[in-house]
């Protein structure tokens, strides 16, 4: 792997205008609705900055390549939101690389555990492909497949599990895949 650093992001206007860069444009490949506009990319970059929260920025050769947030949820259970790769940077360990030192700093700061939901707003699990009901959520959940390579198996690779699905969180078939890592 090249040269990297991993830094807190910061209020350099700089930094913040390239953060948001890269996640409208990522996300305007994976799913538009998610920061349709560079405008809500930027507020998105702002509110991982605000106090109390963690965000930190992946650099390679002094480029900022990627970058997550986490926000508390829980008293020691935090949210990951978001992370983000470059698209030309995918699929080169980078997204790992980002989400250890990320786990690195949570448990620095006494965080014993991370949360995350991810979407499946564009129907590339097998989740979204059935009606979800009390009486087959758990099953079909075991069953998971991956037909259309949603990120849930990179959070599995990373040692996440899936401990719940919200059934038509984000519409008719659209459910939200929550996840959670113990750290401590």
């Amino acid at each position: 792997m090249s040269n990297y650093k991993i830094n807190d992001l910061n209020n350099s206007k700089d930094l913040i205008q390239s953060a948001a860069e890269i996640l409208f444009s990522v996300f305007q490949a994976i799913n538009p609705t998610s920061w349709p506009t560079y405008e809500s990319a930027l507020d998105e970059v702002n509110e991982c900055l605000k106090e109390g929260r963690i965000c930190l920025g992946l650099f390679v050769n002094d480029e900022l390549i990627g970058w997550a947030g986490l926000r508390k949820q829980y008293e020691k259970t935090w949210e990951l939101h978001p992370i983000v790769i470059k698209q030309a940077y995918q699929g080169q360990r980078w997204g790992k690389v980002l989400m250890e030192a990320l786990e690195k700093r949570a448990v620095q700061e006494g965080i014993e555990g991370i949360m995350l939901g991810t979407d499946d707003e564009t129907f590339r699990t097998s989740l979204s492909q059935t009606e979800l009901t009390g009486d087959n959520l758990f099953i079909e959940i075991q069953k998971i497949k991956n037909p259309g390579h949603h990120p849930y198996e990179f959070y599995q690779n990373c040692g996440y599990t899936i401990v719940g699905v919200i059934p038509d969180a984000n519409g008719k078939n659209k459910p939200d895949i929550w996840m959670w890592k113990k750290l401590l």
